[in-house]
């Protein structure tokens, strides 16, 4: 787990299609694997439980439509 004291963040980074199919590949396998899945993001390594929970949300106006695949836990976990 992050050693980085809980704050609120929020930030997008943006990936070429092949850096986030390495990103997709390697949680993919984690997930295979029951392993913890870890990824670093804006210089912050965040480390995802294997029991994280998992959806896909979809929004949609009238100007673009968004797919967002997330992952979710509790920070105490």
């Amino acid at each position: 787990m992050s050693n980085i004291k809980s704050e609120t963040r929020d930030i997008e980074k943006e990936y070429t299609t092949s850096q986030f199919v390495e990103k997709l590949r390697r949680l993919a396998d984690c997930l295979e694997n029951d392993k913890q899945f870890d990824i670093q993001i804006a210089g912050e390594r965040i480390y995802v439980p294997k029991h994280a929970i998992f959806n896909i949300e979809h929004e949609r106006d009238a100007e673009e439509n968004e797919i967002e695949f997330q992952i979710k836990w509790k920070n105490n976990d």
